[in-house]
């Protein structure tokens, strides 16, 4: 008997299958397939051939592997009895629970001892499907591994696309060809990490950022995860994503992965950039106020750093606000005895040295100007010099001999005494004071890789947004140390890179918007030379590589010179005047051969607008610039554009190119097919162009 399920969206299909009572295989994932396909003859049709050197049959690839079945590649699950013993399962078709737009499939092992559980549900309007799996055993088991559903990858690929990086460079791509063997990622370090975050795309041959198919793959979950895309010797690939192995360190009754995200796209790596993005910022971000437009935000952490004086900060804001912010946000060192990195971390009480009166004073200030305020605290962490520590050392995570990272230790989130201890200190301080925002850090990785300081991590957080829920929560760890869909279903902003260098942050912004909207992804405009790479970089460039995301400023605004102020202005009411459309536009990689361009469209919802950056970070090895061709226009319109900051054209352009006069009106088949000729500019420069459909042709 062969049994098939399948769910469909306008963009794609996706069709389990089993043979009698074995675990279902995906036996198709892609394009919409006819409502009317017989899916018995599909399985069927999927079926491979056997040769000399092969078993008489090939193993199913299915949603949870089974080396007990003589699956040749990575298994789906490794379990161990409670004394140890290896348990082998073969499971067997229990149930079938169908509804619109989401499955469930219930398997019970031979033994009855494990219970297996795959959900799928698809989203409509996103195209993204979301999978999870869920064990559960009738007496209590030692978990090593265990897989989200496992699919297959595409046989029409020749490489993967998965993401390294560092601090101050996150979202590094890496490409890799796929061949016979195993392409294995683990991240132990407690994070979701710079260096491993949780996903992948597998582009057809072929595909570019606007061309071509191609399946994206996400693992929300912000601790340790494991990423596996193995090819078989018979020539078929799996991905299999879960947490870290031996992440869970007792025996239990019920484990369950992550929600893993997955998603189809006809259009290039933009289909499944969009897709996320869709996914992200309408099902799973959840704004205390959705119709508040962000606020322009200032952070006054490379401004100060620790010296906090009252007087001073109030000039700071005041400026702050002259210049167009909206938020204040109180950075590190307004605590404790906190003068540097080595004390005092987790005693979060007000520092009565920097603070006589509280900080009343300087968030009345700030409220006089408008603006709003927000406050730092990095929770999970502690250095052995604060008071806390001298009085709970058995608090923190790991050895006593432990290496310290940025001079502190983390605390066991697992212990209902270290977050009631938490929640009670930083409940004081939101109760005492009128705080609408807080910058959560997360400033080293931890001893060792743990489901359950992740999850005490998650339920503190959970507590505080439920007892103030109109507090946002900006998650930052060193920068992008802690970026994934499991921390943004808790959290409203992601502190991107430490780095506020807008070289670095055209890249570092444009590889995060495969998986990031815009109006999570916080960029800000530092100081005039970079605190992180030293480089002295033009005020035109820092301002609007800041306005291609949730804008904010994040340096000493009296360092400003009259000019500088002048453009930060102007780009800041810039920003203003477009947030609303912009914060809900799908960002777009435009594709360009000039390895010195990275160029990305913002699309509006309605699809009548958009805005094109076009930032040039080397030298181009030709001397004029290539034409930018646009993505997701239609090609029977007509519209309009225009070069926005001409100011920026220097002398050294010395041509009649038509961006340089004025607004000039192009066929969207031109747009699309030639692009637009910019005027030429120097490196650490960019283009910002915007565009609107005047009609159909």
């Amino acid at each position: 008997m062969i049994r098939t399920w399948r769910l469909d969206d306008q963009r794609q299909t996706l069709v389990l299958g089993a043979n009698g009572e074995r675990l279902a295989e995906v036996i198709y994932w892609g394009e919409k397939l006819p409502d009317d396909q017989d899916l018995a003859a599909l399985y069927q049709a999927c079926e491979l051939d056997v040769t000399g050197g092969m078993l008489d049959a090939n193993p199913e690839l299915s949603i949870c592997p089974e080396a007990s079945r003589s699956f040749p590649g990575q298994p789906g699950l490794i379990i161990r009895d409670e004394d140890g013993t290896p348990l082998m399962p073969k499971f067997c078709f229990e149930r079938a629970e169908e509804q619109q737009d989401s499955l469930e499939l219930v398997y019970i092992d031979q033994t009855k001892l494990l219970t297996y559980r795959a959900q799928f549900k698809i989203d409509q309007h996103s195209h993204m499907i979301v999978a999870k799996t869920i064990l559960e055993a009738s007496r209590p088991v030692h978990l090593h591994w265990l897989a989200a559903p496992v699919l297959p990858a595409s046989q029409h690929a020749s490489e993967m696309i998965d993401f390294a990086g560092r601090w101050c460079d996150e979202f590094q791509v890496n490409r890799t060809a796929w061949s016979a063997g195993v392409r294995f990622r683990e991240n132990r370090t407690g994070r979701t990490g710079h260096e491993h975050f949780p996903g992948l795309i597998v582009p057809d041959h072929g595909t570019t950022n606007t061309r071509g198919k191609a399946y994206g793959f996400h693992y929300g979950w912000s601790g340790g995860h494991k990423m596996i895309a193995e090819e078989l010797p018979d020539g078929r690939r799996q991905i299999q994503f879960g947490h870290a192995a031996r992440m869970e360190t007792s025996a239990q009754t019920r484990f369950e992965t992550a929600p893993l995200y997955f998603t189809f796209s006809n259009t290039g790596l933009n289909g499944c950039a969009v897709a996320f993005q869709r996914y992200l910022r309408d099902k799973i971000v959840s704004f205390p106020n959705p119709e508040r437009p962000r606020p322009v935000h200032y952070n006054c952490w490379e401004a100060v750093y620790f010296n906090h004086n009252l007087a001073e900060l109030q000039d700071i804001a005041t400026r702050a606000a002259d210049l167009g912010a909206e938020r204040f946000v109180l950075d590190d060192g307004w605590f404790g005895n906190r003068d540097d990195d080595t004390r005092s971390l987790s005693d979060w009480q007000v520092d009565p040295r920097k603070y006589p009166d509280g900080l009343g004073p300087l968030i009345a200030h700030v409220h006089s100007l408008g603006m709003t305020f927000g406050i730092w605290f990095e929770p999970e962490m502690i250095n052995p010099d604060s008071d806390l520590y001298r009085a709970h050392p058995n608090w923190a995570l790991g050895g006593e001999d432990q290496i310290l990272g940025r001079q502190q230790k983390a605390l066991n989130m697992a212990l209902p005494e270290v977050r009631a201890f938490l929640f009670d200190r930083i409940s004081a301080v939101l109760k005492d004071n009128d705080i609408d925002y807080i910058k959560w850090d997360h400033n080293r990785v931890l001893p060792m890789p743990d489901a359950a300081q992740t999850r005490g991590s998650y339920a503190l957080i959970d507590q505080l947004r439920e007892t103030f829920p109109h507090v946002e929560i900006e998650s930052c760890a060193s920068g992008g140390g802690r970026i994934d869909f499991g921390i943004l279903q808790r959290t409203h902003r992601v502190w991107l890179s430490d780095s506020n260098d807008a070289v670095e942050r055209l890249n570092i912004q444009h590889n995060a918007a495969l998986f990031l909207p815009a109006i999570v992804t916080g960029s800000h405009v530092g100081p005039r030379k970079c605190h992180t790479s030293g480089r002295t970089i033009d005020m035109s460039m820092r301002a609007w590589v800041a306005a291609q995301r949730h804008m904010g400023f994040e340096m000493d605004p009296r360092e400003l010179t009259a000019d500088e102020a002048t453009t930060l202005k102007a780009v800041t009411n810039w920003w203003k005047q477009n947030r609303d459309w912009m914060m809900k536009a799908d960002i777009l990689r435009l594709d360009t051969l000039d390895e010195a361009i990275v160029a990305e469209q913002h699309m509006s919802a309605d699809q009548n607008r958009f805005v094109a950056f076009v930032g040039k970070r080397a030298t181009s090895k030709q001397i004029l610039p290539r034409p930018v061709a646009l993505a997701n226009l239609d090609p029977t319109a007509l519209y309009k554009i225009e070069l926005i900051n001409k100011e920026d054209i220097v002398g050294l352009s010395r041509g009649s190119n038509a961006m340089k006069t004025g607004a000039i009106e192009l066929s969207g088949a031109y747009l699309l097919n030639n692009g637009i000729n910019l005027p030429w500019s120097f490196p650490n420069s960019i283009w910002v162009i915007e565009g609107s459909r005047i009609n159909d042709r």
